[in-house]
C-alpha cells in the first residue's frame, strides 16, 4: 500500500528547511530575553533543554528526539504554516536546480541557519506571528567552480561554526553577526580534486569536528579538528590511508588507487563524551563501479570510525560491505543509545545502511553485535553472519568479492540487476530513535538498479583516473519509491513501513508527542 498523509504545504519559493522549524518551533519557544553561552554543559545534556535544537542531530548521540508533546497524533493535522522568511542561495545551479539541506538550530527562541552559499543567518523566532532576521554574514563564496551545498552549522559557546562551499571554515560571534576568524581548510589536490565540505560541523570538547566529503571527486576523505576558538587546525585523520599505515594493505592495485580512494564524510557524525570518540560513517570507494581497479577490501571505506578527538588516532572500525561496487557509502547517521540486549544492558551505535541492513554494533569497540534487512528488496548477498557481521559470502581469502554474482558485474559481463539501489535504503538522510519506545525510524528511498561491468583505466606512473579511457559505465533503475522503516530495536526487525510514490529525501525526528516527522521531494511535511 502506498500512500501519504500530507500536514503541511511548502510554497514552491520558500526553503523547506528553515519553513518546518519556524512553523513547528514557534509554538512551543520560551520568550527568553538573552543569549547563553553553549557550553559543554548544554552540549552533553541537550535532551534535557527541548524547548531548544543545539545541534544537527538534536544531540551528541544523534538520536533527533524532542520530549516536545504538545504537537501530537490527534492535533497534528491541525497544524498551519505560522510564518516563512526566504532566504538567500536560490541561485540556479543547473538541472538540480537551487536547494538547503540545512537543519536550523534554536536557543532560546532565536533561530541559526544558512543557505547552500554558506551565508549564515541569526532570526529572531520568539514572536509566533512572524520571524525577523536578526542579523545576516555573508561569507562571500565565488558562485563560479564552488556548489550550493551545505548541511548546517554548529554552535559553541558564543560562536557559531560554519564550514562553507569553498572550503573555508569560519566562526562567527553570534550576538553581533560579525566573523571572528576565517581559515581555508580544504585543498586541491595534484589531480585537480578539490575537497569539499558537505557535513555540518561538531563542536566538542573546545574542539570543531569537521570532514572532507567530496570523496568521488578524485580525493581522500578525513576528519579534522580545528580549535574552536581560534580555527587552528590540532589533527587530522585519513580514511584512505597511504602506503605503509595500517588499513592500505587493503589496497592491493598497483595503479596507486589510494592517492584518489574516496570514502568521503558527507553527513555529520556523533559523539560520545564518556569515551570522548567521535563517530562517522565513511563513503564508498573509487573508481566506485569497478572492484577489480582497486583489489582488497579497501579500507575505510563504507565504515563505522570511531575517532578520539583529543588524538585524532582511530580507535576502531567497523566495514559494512568491503570491495564494494555498488556505490553504498555508510556516511549515514549513527546512533548513540543504551538499550537491553537479551538481558544485558549495551551502549550501542546504530545504522541503517545503505546496503539495506540495520546494524547495532558495541559502541566501546566496534565490534558487530547483531544485523538485520530492513528494505524490502535485497539480492546482492543472502545475508549477514551473525557473529562477525560480514555479507555471507565474505572470503577474506579473495581481493576482489563476488557476494552474489547475479547482483555483481565485473568487467566484461552485462548488466546485471543489484537490490537495493545505488541511493540504499537510506543514504545521507538522518535517522531518529525514540528512547522511551526503543524503536528507531529511517526515511529513504527503495527500489532496484541495472547496471554493466565497465573496467577503468589509470594515469601512469602518478596514478588517478584516466578518464579517456576509461570504459562508461551504463545504468538504468527501476521505479523508485520512497519509506519510512519503524525498526524494533530490541527484538532487531522491522515492525511498520509507510511508502510513498515520492522520494523521501529529508530527515526523521520523533517526539514525545508519537509523531514522525519528515518531508517528501515534492516538498510536503509529512507525520
Amino acid at each position: 500500500m502506498r500512500h501519504r498523509t500530507p500536514t503541511l504545504v511548502k510554497p514552491r519559493s520558500l526553503f523547506l528547511a528553515g519553513l518546518a522549524v519556524a512553523a513547528l518551533g514557534a509554538m512551543a519557544l520560551p520568550a527568553a530575553q538573552y543569549t547563553m553561552t553553549v557550553n559543554r554543559d548544554r552540549l552533553v545534556n541537550a535532551q534535557n533543554e527541548p524547548q531548544n535544537w543545539l545541534m544537527m542531530n538534536g544531540d551528541y548521540g544523534s538520536i533527533r528526539y524532542s520530549k516536545l508533546s504538545q504537537i501530537n497524533r490527534e492535533n497534528v493535522k491541525s497544524l498551519r504554516l505560522v510564518w516563512a522568511l526566504a532566504l538567500g542561495g536560490m541561485q540556479d545551479v543547473g538541472q538540480n536546480g537551487p536547494e538547503n539541506e540545512v537543519n536550523p538550530l534554536i536557543d532560546n527562541g532565536f533561530m541559526y541557519t544558512s543557505d547552500g552559499w554558506g551565508t549564515v543567518y541569526k532570526i529572531d523566532a520568539r514572536n509566533p506571528g512572524k520571524g525577523e532576521f536578526v542579523w545576516v554574514t555573508d561569507p562571500g563564496v565565488k558562485h563560479q567552480g564552488n556548489a550550493p551545498k551545505t548541511r548546517g552549522i554548529a554552535l559553541w559557546e558564543d560562536l557559531v561554526i560554519a564550514n562553507i562551499p569553498d572550503g573555508r571554515v569560519i566562526a562567527i560571534n553570534r550576538d553581533k553577526g560579525e566573523i571572528v576568524w576565517d581559515r581555508m581548510v580544504a585543498a586541491t589536490n595534484e589531480f585537480g580534486g578539490k575537497e569539499k565540505f558537505f557535513a555540518a560541523p561538531i563542536t566538542a570538547e573546545g574542539k570543531v569536528i569537521i570532514a572532507n566529503g567530496a570523496g568521488d571527486a578524485k580525493t581522500r576523505g578525513w576528519i579534522a579538528a580545528l580549535e574552536a576558538r581560534t580555527g587552528k587546525e590540532l589533527w587530522r585523520w585519513y580514511a584512505v590511508p597511504k602506503p605503509g599505515e595500517p588499513g592500505s594493505e587493503t589496497w592491493k592495485d598497483t595503479n596507486n588507487a589510494w592517492k584518489t580512494g574516496g570514502a568521503g564524510l558527507w553527513q555529520t557524525g556523533s559523539y560520545d563524551p564518556a569515551t570522548r570518540l567521535t563517530i562517522w560513517g565513511t563513503g564508498n570507494p573509487v573508481p566506485i563501479y569497478d572492484p577489480q581497479a582497486r583489489p582488497g577490501d579497501n579500507l575505510y571505506t563504507n565504515s563505522a570510525v570511531a575517532i578520539n578527538v583529543d588524538t585524532g588516532k582511530l580507535a576502531w572500525y567497523f566495514q559494512y560491505t568491503p570491495n564494494d561496487s555498488w556505490d553504498y557509502d555508510e556516511v549515514g547517521v549513527h546512533m548513540l543509545y543504551d538499550i537491553n540486549i537479551n538481558g544485558q544492558s549495551r551502549k550501542v551505535v546504530s545504522h541503517f545502511a545503505r546496503n539495506g541492513f540495520f546494524y547495532s554494533l558495541d559502541r566501546l569497540t566496534g565490534k558487530f553485535i547483531r544485523g538485520a534487512q530492513y528494505v524490502n528488496d535485497l539480492n546482492w548477498t543472502k545475508g549477514l553472519n551473525q557473529k562477525t557481521g560480514m555479507p555471507l559470502e565474505y572470503d577474506s581469502k579473495l581481493d576482489v568479492q563476488i557476494y552474489n554474482p547475479d547482483a555483481r558485474p565485473l568487467r566484461g559481463e552485462g548488466v546485471k540487476r543489484t537490490c537495493p539501489t545505488w541511493h540504499g535504503g537510506i543514504a545521507h538522510q538522518p535517522t531518529a530513535f525514540n528512547p522511551v519506545k526503543n524503536i528507531a525510524y529511517g526515511v529513504g528511498i527503495e527500489g532496484c538498479f541495472s547496471q554493466n561491468g565497465a573496467a577503468v583505466a589509470f594515469l601512469s606512473p602518478q596514478g588517478g583516473i584516466d578518464e579517456k579511457n576509461s570504459q562508461k559505465r551504463t545504468y538504468s533503475s527501476d521505479l523508485y519509491y520512497g519509506s519510512v522503516t519503524a525498526f524494533d530495536a530490541v527484538n532487531h526487525k522491522v515492525i511498520a513501513k509507510a511508502v510513498t510514490d515520492i522520494e523521501v529525501r529529508s530527515g526523521a525526528t520523533v517526539t514525545a508527542g508519537g509523531v514522525v516527522f519528515t518531508a517528501l521531494q515534492d516538498g510536503w511535511i509529512v507525520a
